[in-house]
């Protein structure tokens, strides 16, 4: 064929005007044997061209269709964590024990620790590693696992975008969504989402979580050598926990050591503040944080109860997690409460022996007069094997403790003084006299004495029908709400609602609806003063006159000889503390209570003994108590 000027014109080989079919020269023609097999320079570079072309084709489609917004649900699951009034963690709830905190609240030293040993270059790579990818193609062509050096950006990008699993698919994803993110987010957002979402072993997800686990410290309290074996434990919680085995200790100081070392060859430490770090700081033994057992299931339960009555928060939102839950709870007076119970329980009780010991259940709580926190409560032996929360729970009649109401009423309603007041009412208290507190209940009106224990503190739905025998303690509050009735005269009359939450933040916006309930006035402070003046004669004939002086000044009232109700109470307060202690025999599954006859061995149906034991001791010890006195 000839082109312009005579000239022949170039026609690729195959081509339709040579009257040739396209054809790839393979096996190559002109060779023989196995060189026909071997591919010439420009068939390897095609190739190489192809495949490049068909890597960039899927690595544009791949990062054009991959969305940020593709969340592992998983990986934003955070634990709702309670907190003891002094702001120390109490217990983590939820299927991930994950705290998220904002970067400020991450030390440098834990900073530079984990990029000194995880990814160097972090600050400056694009949010990926050249060699790590090199490693993950070269792995794959060998059939082994699709895994390389990731770069921080990487494992944050895993750890909240992705599944764990090692797919030539997943690695594309990660990568991409790598490069995306560096170039929407700051180094740092990124830093605190990889610390905030990483595995540090004991069920730890993110740097808090692991702080509270290893060392029962927020992370903010961190030092350089606790942040060393944190950033250590991002090799492998399982591998370099010390706590496991001989052999873990071992590894971890070693990982420990390298991990500051590695801080000063890369300038984070100099080598002087490396000499002061030698001794290898040592976590706490291995438990589980979220552990609901003993007496914390019941504090979260009555803490949930109250977050929801005063927010209008359901049970569903708050088991979504995300939570951080400030209580009023006391650590050591709760701690107090319980080893008191258990004592009384030990030296009171013999189950083995008596049958009328078995089955036998104390319910008790404390709440501060004139403010209504509640301090500490007694739910139970275990809240993961006794379900029920004795200290919040109704259906426990009250009997004569009830009393007082009626007497309030009556002084309310002008009948006097005590000492003045007719049918002796001072002493009917004194004794537990069912029959004059019915009478004077009748006399100033069923319907009024339900308004003033109403008024007082106990719920409208704890209430028993206004039959005759309602004076007498028919109703069944619990053992908060009497603590925080009585704390009502306690106040001089002032009545403040009980409460167990002060502050709750969600992912760190705090909720509303949490200020502190307000007083009002109950009763006459007048009224207070005589109704608190009659229960100290309750205290005095109840308790030994060294504890009366332990205590001074104190107001009690309990159930009497008298009652007709199968459980025993007392109830009593110092000018700073308000506590109920109830004790009553019920069986899982049965309706009702058990009777008490010859618990602890006493000759009566009452075994008023017990909770008055329960009551004296714990509030004999009682820091409050003691600055009352």
């Amino acid at each position: 064929m000839l082109g312009r000027g005579g000239r022949k014109a170039w026609v690729p080989r195959g081509l339709p005007g040579e009257g040739r079919r396209f054809r790839i020269d393979y096996p190559r023609r002109g060779r023989r044997g196995a060189l026909r097999w071997v591919p010439s320079w420009r068939q390897l570079l095609g190739v190489a061209l192809l495949s490049l072309g068909a890597l960039a084709t899927l690595v544009g489609h791949v990062y054009s269709t991959v969305q940020i917004t593709d969340v592992n649900a998983s990986a934003r699951a955070e634990a709702n964590v309670y907190y003891w009034a002094d702001g120390t963690q109490m217990v983590s709830v939820g299927p991930v024990n994950r705290q998220n905190v904002p970067l400020s609240d991450i030390p440098p030293s834990l900073q530079n620790a984990v990029i000194a040993t995880e990814n160097a270059t972090f600050y400056s790579d694009p949010g990926f590693s050249v060699r790590g990818l090199a490693r993950a193609v070269v792995n794959m062509a060998r059939g082994q696992e699709v895994q390389g050096g990731s770069t921080i950006t990487q494992q944050y990008v895993k750890n909240t975008y992705l599944t764990p699993e090692q797919t030539l698919d997943r690695k594309l994803r990660e990568l991409c969504l790598a490069v995306k993110l560096s170039r929407s987010l700051s180094k740092q957002e990124i830093l605190q989402g990889y610390l905030n979402t990483s595995w540090f072993g004991r069920n730890a997800y993110g740097v808090q979580a692991a702080a509270v686990a290893y060392y029962g410290m927020d992370a903010k309290d961190l030092d350089p050598p606790r942040s060393a074996l944190l950033a250590a434990l991002l090799k492998g919680g399982e591998l370099y926990d010390p706590s496991l085995s001989a052999a873990h200790h071992r590894r971890a100081v070693q990982r420990w050591g390298y991990v500051l070392d590695r801080q000063v060859e890369l300038g984070y430490l100099s080598k002087a503040e490396r000499a002061k770090y030698t001794v290898f700081p040592e976590p706490r033994p291995a438990s589980v944080s979220t552990n609901l057992s003993g007496q914390t299931g019941y504090l979260v339960d009555v803490a949930n109860k109250d977050i929801k009555n005063r927010t209008g928060l359901t049970t569903e939102q708050l088991g979504r997690g995300g939570y951080r839950i400030r209580t009023t709870f006391d650590k050591r007076e709760v701690e107090r409460l319980r080893t008191t119970v258990e004592q009384v329980r030990q030296t009171s009780l013999d189950p083995a022996r008596r049958i009328a010991d078995r089955e036998v259940e104390v319910g008790a709580a404390s709440v501060r007069p004139g403010d209504g926190a509640v301090l500490a409560l007694y739910g139970g032996s275990d809240a993961t094997e006794h379900f029920a929360n004795n200290a919040d729970t109704a259906g426990v009649p009250v009997g004569s403790a009830f009393t007082p109401f009626v007497l309030a009423t009556a002084l309310q309603q002008g009948a006097g003084s005590v000492d003045d007041a007719p049918l002796a009412l001072r002493r009917a208290l004194v004794r537990g006299d069912s029959g004059v507190y019915r009478r004077l209940g009748e006399a100033v009106g069923l319907e009024k004495v339900r308004d003033l224990a109403v008024g007082s503190g106990l719920l409208p739905l704890s209430m028993a029908p206004l039959e005759p025998s309602f004076p007498t303690g028919t109703s069944t509050p619990s053992a908060i709400r009497m603590a925080g009735a009585y704390a009502t005269f306690a106040a001089g009359g002032r009545q403040a609602d009980p409460y167990s939450v002060t502050a709750v933040s969600h992912l760190g916006t705090p909720l509303e609806g949490l200020e502190r309930p307000a007083a009002r006035r109950a009763l006459d402070a007048e009224v207070a003063r005589e109704v608190s003046d009659a229960l100290r004669d309750v205290a005095v004939d109840a308790m030994a006159p060294d504890a009366i002086r332990t205590l001074s000044p104190v107001a009690a009232g309990r159930t009497g000889d008298e009652d007709r109700v199968p459980a025993s109470w007392f109830v009593g307060y110092t000018g700073r503390l308000s506590t109920a202690v109830t004790v009553f025999r019920s069986r899982p599954g049965t309706d009702g209570l058990l009777p008490m006859n010859g618990v602890g061995g006493s000759e009566t149906d009452r075994a008023d003994f017990l909770p008055l034991r329960v009551w004296s001791s714990y509030m004999t010890g009682s820091p409050a108590s003691r600055e009352a006195g």
